[in-house]
């Protein structure tokens, strides 16, 4: 078994596109996919499945949430390791920052293909960005709410999909992934 998180865009803000997670968890058991945790209330999963190509997974994930809550969303599926890649990529100093303000936005391609990659990075002043692999992590000193470069990075291009959690966010499911691997271990 392999362990895997899945990111789901959009859903549960405002009232809008409710997906609770109790029943995200079940569509993840429904879909064949063991032990499946949730975090917050955002869309943040993590399970074991059979070792799939995680577009594969991307794909029916999206497939069930639209003919479950009658509405499509945006969803990637990372497994574990490239998760931790992600982590070990960053190139923030993490630790020293306030992990609501440290963001990775997670790419459905290559993040040197985002529009913000090849800008002027002094235009976004004070807030920066650092294009990863299929990932771009920015710092937002004042808070991403009213950033520019916020807005910017939420506008990917067509046919891309981009979705940001905060670095306490993507540590917590990092330590989940790991938790779900060694229980699998030991089990």
């Amino acid at each position: 078994m392999a362990t895997y998180a899945a990111l789901l865009r959009g859903i549960n803000v405002g009232g809008h596109r409710k997906v609770p997670m109790a029943e995200l968890r079940q569509l993840l058991t429904e879909l064949g996919h063991g032990a499946a945790r949730t975090y917050l209330q955002s869309g943040n999963a993590v399970f074991t499945a059979p070792a799939a190509d995680p577009a594969t997974l991307t794909g029916a994930l999206g497939d069930a949430v639209a003919e479950r809550f009658g509405f499509r969303v945006d969803c990637l599926v990372l497994g574990r390791a490239e998760l931790r890649a992600v982590v070990e990529r960053c190139p923030f100093p993490a630790a020293e920052l306030d992990p609501a303000k440290l963001v990775v936005v997670f790419l459905s391609r290559p993040a040197a293909d985002h529009p913000v990659a090849g800008s002027d990075p002094a235009r976004w002043a004070p807030d920066e960005f650092r294009v990863g692999e299929r990932e771009l992590f920015a710092w937002f000193p004042g808070g991403m709410g009213r950033s520019r470069l916020g807005e910017a990075l939420s506008r990917p291009g067509d046919d891309v999909v981009a979705t940001a959690r905060n670095w306490r966010t993507v540590t917590a499911l990092v330590s989940l992934a790991d938790q779900l691997a060694a229980a699998d271990r030991s089990a």
